[in-house]
């Protein structure tokens, strides 16, 4: 399934498995690979040279979403590719928008708290030398704050999300009944020999 947003493969993947198949497996967590990856690359992991399955990665540093390494099979049909290459590409674009969406978060966010403590007269530090932080109240301005300027492009992210997915899963069709297809064009070969 193409990686979209946190929490959708949950909700989707029943619907994926009947078109293919039981091919999914959690890869090991390998957070010691990930110390050193640059924001434009999406994982490290690299799935055993024999698997015949898709392999889900550990949740990447910047995104925190899965990747998925997808299984290429041999005999692959134009049309399994082609799911494929959408899947993919969906991956990589999702991956993006929230690397970008989670720096972006971030380094506003540490903006926030600095003006916010600089205006009340206080450091970076605590006098007890802990981190300085504001209450959740205060907290809850940045949020609204963040998720007003952003609204227009979290729409349109949604948008574009629910375009790839209809896509995605039209071809999920298209590939389910191109097996069928074939499945049934066989039967149909071996009843007549």
């Amino acid at each position: 399934m193409a990686a979209l947003r946190p929490g959708w493969r949950t909700a989707l993947s029943p619907f994926c498995r009947a078109f293919t198949g039981p091919r999914y497996q959690l890869a090991p967590e390998r957070g010691a690979e990930r110390r050193d990856a640059a924001p434009s690359r999406v994982s490290r992991f690299c799935p055993p040279r024999k698997s015949c399955h898709d392999w889900i990665g550990p949740p990447d540093k910047y995104s925190n979403l899965r990747p998925v390494h997808f299984y290429i099979p041999e005999n692959e049909s134009p049309l399994e590719q082609k799911l494929r290459e959408l899947r993919q590409e969906t991956q990589e674009w999702n991956q993006q928008f929230w690397a970008n969406q989670n720096l972006t978060f971030r380094k506003e966010k540490e903006e926030f708290i600095h003006s916010r403590l600089k205006a009340k007269g206080l450091g970076l530090r605590a006098e007890s030398g802990h981190k300085a932080t504001l209450n959740a109240e205060e907290m809850a301005d940045f949020y609204k704050e963040f998720l007003s300027k952003n609204f227009q492009k979290h729409m349109y992210y949604n948008r574009d999300w629910y375009k790839r997915n209809f896509a995605i899963t039209y071809f999920m069709g298209k590939v389910a009944l191109e097996r069928i297809w074939n499945k049934l064009k066989l039967k149909q070969k071996k009843t007549i020999n």
